[in-house]
């Protein structure tokens, strides 16, 4: 499926990226080399400029601090496991002066509920694993760039840009545009793909349906691309949106729509691949202002180590829990030929990209 799909993407970013540059009167040059070009240097009071500091010192005798960390999905996800073992390693790195209170399966609230509380000053959530583009509401134009329908070819490609010096000038955006939060570390959930209440076999069955989306610009192109009618609903009310009908059908990673129990109201998975799902965890700068210098460090330092556990478990988690789905009777309808569905997206691409050519053509170069 890589093979098919990088073909395609080649095939299709070539015409995408040339209409775009002649909309905006230019063509982007193509870089000389395929490798990304250095992150511009930060300011050294961030946390992704601090991402290089040296390992923790000794914070066992700071005071002792807990931050509420908010979760939408269920700590049996690859996203809730990680959550687990960030708030492990950085329990055991602050000697136990800094506790991690993991609040899973969204009971603070959705993602963008959850944001608005922490951009808007409140204390009562420290930290928080996000989407890659739930921050694109709040005007982080790199981080749209994650979200755009097949920029990661596959998972390779996405740990590429993730453990580049790239990654960090993302991480920084929402410190360069004044949001009062800071990223600490990447991780992914694996691919998204869509699933309804009908029987879906081809992309043409998608077209008139109404699909659920979050309030978010490239998704809600992405479906219009599609022929479908994007369809506003909180997550938390997605199941009952599905079983009502409200809504034909979604999108989520493998191990989330199993988790939320979306295959009984919704049993018709195709594994369209449309988006990496590309995550990063948050904390807001007045939690970060209550730690000392050796608990921030210990910080960084555990979301150095919990990012490498989220590159190993998530292909076998998703492996595993695919084979289940299938295995439960879930229609799972793989997709051969991706090309009509990367065509499908070639506009909310074009519109998204304008003025961050270059940077897109980094990501997409670091395959």
């Amino acid at each position: 499926m890589k093979k098919l799909i990088s073909l395609a993407i080649a095939a299709v970013m070539v015409a995408g990226l040339s209409a775009c540059g002649s909309s905006a009167g230019t063509t982007p040059p193509a870089p000389e080399t395929s490798e990304a070009a250095p992150a511009a240097e930060e300011p050294a009071d961030t946390a992704a400029a601090e991402s290089e500091a040296a390992p923790a010192g000794d914070a066992s005798a700071d005071p002792q601090v807990t931050l509420v960390y908010a979760e939408v999905n269920p700590a049996d996800t690859i996203v809730g496991q990680t959550g687990t073992y960030f708030k492990e390693k950085v329990e055991e790195l602050s000697g136990g002066s800094v506790i991690i209170d993991v609040q899973a399966s969204g009971v603070l609230g959705s993602e963008n509920d959850v944001l608005d509380g922490i951009l808007g000053g409140s204390t009562s959530i420290d930290m928080s694993r996000i989407s890659a583009f739930a921050l694109t509401s709040y005007g982080a134009e790199k981080s749209k760039l994650l979200s755009l329908p097949y920029t990661f070819v596959s998972r390779e490609h996405f740990w590429n840009f993730a453990n580049s010096p790239l990654a960090a000038e993302f991480l920084n955006e929402p410190q360069e545009i004044g949001l009062p939060v800071r990223g600490i570390f990447y991780g992914e959930e694996g691919f998204r793909h869509f699933f309804t209440n009908k029987p879906v076999n081809t992309i043409a069955d998608i077209s008139g349906m109404k699909l659920r989306v979050s309030n978010d610009p490239v998704m809600n192109g992405l479906v219009e691309g599609l022929g479908a009618s994007p369809t506003v609903i909180s997550f938390n009310e997605l199941y009952s949106a599905l079983d009502s009908n409200v809504v034909d059908g979604a999108e989520q990673p493998i191990a989330n729509y199993k988790s939320n129990a979306f295959q009984e109201v919704a049993p018709n998975l195709i594994l369209d691949a449309h988006t990496l799902g590309a995550v990063q965890v948050v904390i807001s700068d007045n939690a970060w202002a209550k730690l000392t210098e050796n608990q921030q460090n210990a910080i960084l330092e555990a979301g150095k180590l919990a990012q490498e556990y989220n590159a190993e478990i998530s292909e076998e988690a998703e492996n595993a829990v695919l084979e289940e789905l299938r295995a439960g009777g879930t229609n799972v309808v793989d997709v051969p030929d991706l090309t009509p569905w990367i065509e499908a997206c070639k506009a909310v691409i074009d519109n998204n990209i304008v003025g961050l050519e270059d940077l897109y053509q980094q990501l997409v170069d670091l395959q």
